[in-house]
């Protein structure tokens, strides 16, 4: 989700449910200005020194790198993905919301519309999903009274999969703050998750740290030397 601190995304009703029905962060900061560098920060545990949200060639790898290095499966879902591909895809998809099409400077096949989400849910459910909503529904161009009734309905769409409910963790984050405040929402939600508010101080490094510990995988960049989420999950994911 787009630039809104903890706050103002409380306002929407939508949003305000899922914290209090999940753990909320309440204390989780993002790590730069604007959306590309936060981006980047949780797929590789660098900002790269970006500072704008052009269009950057780095280095092959990153997080998507390290799952397929792995054999661990993953897709990442983009709506308004269209068959213009990963660099020329029309509004409302947005190339500085999508982290994969930077590493290598091209997408790999990993890299999917939104529209194959709800046929991989009832299927064969990738190890790891990442979603990336339009510029309407990610709450940038649009109210979040809007974008929360489309992410409302998207979380309970996940929760009602069969995939999720089996020991499945899903993490609902936004990239950055309003330009007042770094402190955006995460919330986690489990099949077992109980309502409650962590203030441990994380940021993006921390939700990398998470992810990639949850797959063995070596941590990369600033993730390191994060905190790793470690009292907001579910005592068995932990």
């Amino acid at each position: 989700m787009e630039n809104a601190s903890l706050t103002t995304a409380l306002q929407s009703a939508p949003i305000e449910r899922l914290a209090s029905r999940y753990v909320l962060a309440t204390n989780y900061r993002a790590v730069s200005s604007p959306s590309l560098p936060n981006y980047l920060a949780m797929t590789s545990g660098s900002t790269w020194g970006i500072t704008d949200d052009a269009y950057h060639v780095l280095p092959a790898g990153g997080l998507g790198a390290q799952l397929t290095a792995a054999g661990v499966t993953w897709r990442a879902y983009m709506e308004g993905l269209t068959s213009a591909g990963c660099l020329r895809s029309p509004y409302p998809y947005a190339l500085k919301h999508n982290p994969f099409a930077y590493y290598g400077g091209e997408c790999p096949s990993n890299v999917v519309s939104l529209d194959a989400l709800d046929a991989d849910l009832a299927g064969d459910t990738p190890s790891l999903m990442w979603i990336t909503p339009g510029l309407c529904h990610d709450g940038h161009d649009c109210a979040l009274a809007e974008a929360g009734v489309w992410l409302e309905e998207l979380v309970g769409r996940i929760a009602a999969s069969p995939s999720w409910r089996d020991h499945g963790l899903l993490f609902v984050v936004w990239d950055e703050g309003d330009g007042r405040s770094s402190v955006v929402p995460l919330i986690v939600a489990s099949p077992d998750a109980e309502s409650r508010r962590v203030d441990i101080e994380y940021d993006h490094y921390s939700l990398l740290a998470a992810i990639e510990d949850r797959f063995g995988l070596p941590r990369l960049g600033a993730a390191k030397d994060a905190a790793p989420l470690t009292d907001l999950l579910p005592p068995r994911s932990r």
